[in-house]
């Protein structure tokens, strides 16, 4: 008989893990008696992350009896107690390599419905006390799954589980749990998946996005898992260019038009950025910075814009030393924060050298003679400080609905307003709001850290949907870091007790080199977070793709090997280690 052997709930807590405090919910006891399963949760339970658990379409995970006998063996573990492994249905039958998606089932006077395999992360680990535990579960076709509550009711331990509809697309939990994780993606398989009305949400884009990669060729990588950040991968290694112009565009912004010997270069997307590797001493280490494409797009040259910052060691050792004819070597065009099709408006939303990606985006726009609604909206500090306004302006032209507006927050006597710029102060919501940003529109968001965060809270304020903002982080990206507690932002710095020996890793984004000790650190994850240097990940184990970044150049090795290779010129820093000198884009 199919039965419900435990009801386990717990509600989230705070417990150390490696120097950190992590909130979740993966610890589960059994329950005493009868427990009421509700939409969105059984009574008394919780989850302390609701981005990767919890809500309508993962209101109760299920985890069979026979799969806890599997690890027991496997892990040669007698220790196993009901919720061990962070579920709410502890059961006897419904193997996954049975259970279909959408398949229904009464249970004590509630109604539930399978809707996607449980997604793993690093908290199962924790709690089974296994490190390994996310990528053996996906692997070994175990994972569990996730009901919806369809019918609230009560349930409790020994009711019969019943099934009572069959989903109409017979496809197990097992294998859409393969179909998604393993490196084999069949078009007719991602078809028949998303035919399955109840599949959830998450689970469709992921299946949609995989589908599409195969419709148009991009099938390196997994483009179910991969984040935005992991896109647009390509080749690592660096390229001489020669330094063909140079241009102070403000006080405090020199332009470098480069070229290739060939008079070919790999094409950029409007937004993308480069990385250069420069030499400022014959026996020290290179640096390595990002600076972002700031022309028209082209493939005979690339301009890159940097800003002139007091103690900026690169900045200043370019624009002190480097004169046209010198070579630079750079790397191909990267980065995720670009222009995307479309015909609905467009901000583009920037402050000081965060002009740079934007206004490549306003030339592109500008050369297809766009008929979108664009609005250019700027905070420089005065004009002597304010590249690239004449160009803007030129660009501008070109619109048949573009609209610019331009804040000094310390215009000098001789700043005109009406012609350089349009008021004094800082962009903010009131003037967001009264210049009639639309709140269907696409923002393309680039300045510094205090710039972006007033921007992103104006915007929201303003309806802005999440999926419609777009924005580049200088000096590294965006953290994802889930259940930590009190994650605070540092500036990223060399690991303290570095070696002084081993291959150098060089964080490029983040500007920051540090030699790898193999003894200290098990990945070049764990190097990068001894450096404070942002980075996203959740499985730590080669599994969900969080971690995927850019491999600039150099070549890593796995251990363990991850489920599904990242597309090619990428990496997952979470199970990866350096062969030799690496840069990563981080």
């Amino acid at each position: 008989m199919v039965r419900l052997l435990s009801v386990n709930v717990g509600l989230p807590r705070d417990i150390e893990w490696k120097g950190r405090t992590v909130h979740t919910g993966i610890w589960k006891s059994p329950v005493q008696g009868r427990c009421w399963a509700a939409r969105l949760n059984l009574a008394g339970d919780g989850q302390g992350d609701l981005a990767g658990h919890g809500g309508e379409q993962r209101a109760v995970f299920v985890y069979q009896i026979d799969s806890y006998r599997h690890w027991q063996q496997e892990l040669n573990r007698s220790d196993f107690v009901h919720g061990h492994f962070g579920e709410n249905f502890t059961v006897e039958g419904l193997p996954d390599t049975q259970v279909c998606i959408g398949d229904r089932y009464r249970i004590g006077s509630a109604l539930f419905e399978v809707t996607q395999p449980r997604v793993t992360c690093y908290r199962v680990g924790i709690r089974t006390n296994e490190p390994r535990m996310p990528a053996l579960l996906t692997s070994s076709g175990r994972p569990g799954f996730y009901f919806r509550v369809v019918h609230e009711g009560e349930v409790g331990a020994a009711d019969e589980i019943v099934k009572v509809d069959e989903a109409k697309e017979q496809m197990t939990v097992a294998q859409i749990n393969a179909l998604l994780y393993s490196p084999d993606h069949p078009r007719n398989l991602l078809e028949r998946a998303l035919r399955i009305e109840a599949l959830s949400p998450g689970w469709r884009s992921s299946f949609e996005a995989l589908l599409e990669s195969r419709t148009t060729g991009s099938a390196s990588g997994n483009a179910g898992l991969a984040p935005a950040a992991a896109r647009h991968a390509v080749q690592p290694g660096f390229r001489p260019l020669t330094v063909a112009t140079i241009e102070e565009e403000s006080a405090d912004v020199v332009s470098f038009t480069l070229k290739s010997a060939d008079g070919q270069l790999q094409p950029a997307l409007p937004g993308q950025y480069v990385v250069l590797r420069l030499q400022p001493t014959a026996d020290g280490p290179p640096l390595f910075r990002s600076y972002s494409l700031s022309s028209a797009l082209s493939t005979g040259s690339y301009r890159i814009s940097v800003k002139i910052e007091p103690n900026g060691l690169a900045g200043a050792w370019l624009r002190q030393n480097v004169r046209a004819g010198d070579t630079l070597d750079v790397s191909s065009p990267r980065g995720s924060f670009v222009l995307q099709p479309g015909d609905g408006p467009i901000v583009l939303l920037s402050a000081g050298i965060g002009a740079t990606p934007v206004l490549a985006m306003l030339h592109a726009l500008s050369s297809q003679h766009s008929t979108r609604q664009v609005l250019w909206l700027h905070t420089a500090r005065d004009r002597q400080h304010h590249p690239f306004a004449a160009e803007a302006r030129r660009s501008m032209l070109a619109l048949v609905h573009g609209r610019s507006y331009v804040c000094y927050t310390a215009a000098g006597p001789h700043d005109r307003l009406g012609d350089d710029f349009d008021a004094t102060g800082r962009l903010s919501q009131h003037i967001l709001s009264e210049i009639g940003v639309p709140p269907e529109a696409d923002v393309y968001l680039c300045g510094p850290a205090p710039f972006m965060v007033d921007m992103k809270k104006a915007l929201a304020a303003l309806g802005i949907a999440p999926e419609r903002l777009h924005a580049e982080t200088f000096n590294g990206g965006e953290s994802l870091n889930p259940g930590i507690v009190d994650s605070q932002k540092r500036t990223p710095h060399r690991p303290v007790d570095e070696a002084n020996t081993g291959p150098l890793v060089s964080f490029a984004r983040s500007g920051i080199a540090a030699h790898w000790n193999g003894s200290t650190y098990q990945s070049i994850l764990e190097l990068a977070e001894a450096c404070d240097v942002p980075v996203r990940w959740s499985c730590r184990t080669g599994v969900c793709h969080n971690c995927e970044s850019g491999l600039v150049s150099g070549s890593i090795s796995y251990d363990p090997d991850p489920l599904d290779p990242p597309a090619r010129g990428n990496v997952l820093i979470c199970c990866c280690r350096p062969r030799g000198n690496v840069v990563i884009d981080l």
